[in-house]
């Protein structure tokens, strides 16, 4: 079993849908047996929460629906367990490189890593702005799903 945790501020916007995403991703191809998947927040800001609104409704414009994940805080032993832990941005990277025990560093990444052909390496959070960042978000979560189920087929399966 192969497990995947993605990572944002408070949970309801950036790793809920890199979750969602990557399940459909992961479902498409039948390999929801051996691959688990999660998301966190790195702050307790909306824990117990379902994501946000918009997010759900920009998701379930592409057939993905957000509706039953709710809001959780990343902990050590997370980093512990998990094979992957996927950072939106830098913020949360170092956040869960502080809260990361030692020798588990290396399991640490920005999500966008695997999305190489994409220029920007953060995914950026959409909660401030208008209907189209959520939009932007599912765009670059969508590529870098696909190459994140590539490197673990490469590597891992």
């Amino acid at each position: 079993m192969v497990k995947v945790l993605f990572v944002c501020l408070g949970n309801i916007c950036r790793s809920p849908t890199a979750e969602g995403v990557f399940r459909a991703v992961v479902r498409a191809q039948g390999l929801e047996e051996v691959i688990e998947i999660d998301s966190a927040g790195t702050h307790a800001y909306h824990i117990g929460e379902a994501p946000d609104a918009r997010a759900q409704a920009a998701a379930a414009r592409r057939g993905i629906d957000l509706s039953g994940l709710r809001g959780r805080q990343a902990t050590r032993r997370d980093i512990e367990s998990f094979d992957f832990i996927l950072a939106m941005d830098r913020e949360n990277l170092r956040h869960l490189l502080a809260l990361s025990p030692p020798g588990q560093e290396g399991k640490i990444r920005l999500f966008l890593e695997f999305a190489p052909s994409r220029p920007e390496r953060e995914v950026p959070d959409p909660y401030f702005g208008g209907e189209s960042g959520f939009d932007r978000v599912l765009d670059m979560v969508e590529e870098a799903a696909v190459g994140l189920l590539e490197h673990i087929r490469h590597e891992r399966l």
